[in-house]
């Protein structure tokens, strides 16, 4: 199974993946590019960003991706 298809599945499964979700599942360095494969596939997928403190309490700005829900 590729990166992308275990991507796919985790949106299914879980509702939503981060970079960091990606890296610790997966390995996944580049989540970004697999969410622009399935984007090109025909997934709607929707990007939304989100900002919070880091172990060292600096604010960090990240990317959550979602499927949209068909209508």
């Amino acid at each position: 199974m590729t990166q992308t298809q275990k991507i796919l599945r985790y949106l299914n499964e879980c509702g939503s993946i981060t970079p960091l979700d990606a890296l610790r599942e997966f390995g996944c360095m580049r989540l970004g590019a697999r969410i622009w494969d399935l984007k090109r596939a025909g997934y709607p997928i929707m990007k939304t960003m989100e900002c919070r403190k880091n172990r060292n309490g600096e604010r960090v700005t990240y990317a959550r991706y979602t499927l949209k829900e068909s209508a």
